[in-house]
């Protein structure tokens, strides 16, 4: 997904003792859906955990990459969180 973080949380420790960053992430672009084009504009919860987490901190606000991952449910049952796996700069 294309995307920038919009809020970025102090980075954490998970119980195991990985390093943890809390990330909102926004999508804006478009598609096409029953052959009609459509503005798509969307924040997601993410979450990278390990190397990724301490990596990301220096990745600034504006900057526009490609996040991969997995979606999960939330710890506390309501919405999903998207499991960051990889971040690619993205090409403007």
């Amino acid at each position: 997904m294309s995307a920038q973080w919009v809020e970025r949380a102090a980075l954490r420790y998970t119980p195991a003792g990985l390093p943890a960053l809390d990330l909102t992430l926004e999508h804006r672009g478009n598609a096409v859906e029953a052959g009609k084009p459509r503005q798509v504009e969307l924040q997601i919860r993410a979450v990278a955990i390990g190397p990724l987490a301490q990596q990301l901190q220096a990745v600034p606000a504006e900057s526009l990459a490609l996040w991969s991952g997995f979606l999960a449910p939330a710890r506390n049952g309501k919405g999903v969180v998207m499991h960051i796996t990889a971040v690619t700069p993205a090409n403007t």
